[in-house]
């Protein structure tokens, strides 16, 4: 079983096309799109919800943090790791796990780009700050539970791009670490 998603500007065009394949194939309808590959869509008139709520609740378990602090930011204020920190090594294996599973969720979080593009650069030497740094990030994801992106249906799309960039940041190498995001009317379209 595949499951395929048909989107388009002309509501006939979709129809026509969904008549077509199903004459060639056997193949549902299941109607609008509701959940696919861990996104969570909710659409209505004129809107589209996109968020990874379930995805998400699930750190907690997966850390073993179910009681955990409330961190209003993703990542401290000025914060730099490093591959030497002297802080004492944690389980590799643990923190590969727990910072593997961060990259996804950034399919529908802008806002957490930067900080785990700056964790999963230091996956492969485990130490206690660095076990910190992603607890953080975790704890932070609880608090904002139900972020999602608002994708809505307007005569302006205006696009608007951002760019940073933390020059000099690595105190290992001396490398920048850039983050970018472009929005399309009011919401991020692409993000890195």
């Amino acid at each position: 079983m595949d499951d395929i998603i048909c989107m388009g500007s002309s509501l006939e065009m979709l129809i026509d096309f969904k008549e077509t394949v199903m004459i060639k194939f056997e193949m549902s309808d299941l109607g609008l799109l509701k959940y696919f590959l861990g996104l969570e869509v909710k659409q209505g008139k004129d809107f589209i919800f996109v968020s990874q709520r379930k995805y998400a609740e699930n750190f907690p378990r997966t850390a073993n943090m179910l009681e955990c602090k409330i961190e209003q930011s993703p990542m401290n204020l000025n914060e730099k790791l490093s591959l030497d920190d002297g802080s004492g090594e944690t389980d590799a294996d643990k923190n590969r796990k727990l910072v593997g599973s961060l990259p996804y969720l950034t399919h529908t979080r802008p806002d957490l780009m930067y900080t785990i593009s700056v964790v999963v650069q230091y996956m492969h030497c485990s130490s206690m700050h660095h076990l910190g740094a992603v607890k953080r990030i975790m704890y932070h994801i609880t608090v904002i539970i139900n972020f999602r992106l608002l994708y809505k249906c307007t005569d302006n799309l205006k696009q608007e791009g951002y760019m940073d960039s933390d020059w000099d940041g690595s105190i290992d190498d001396k490398k920048s670490t850039t983050s970018w995001v472009f929005n399309l009317g009011s919401t991020a379209t692409v993000w890195c």
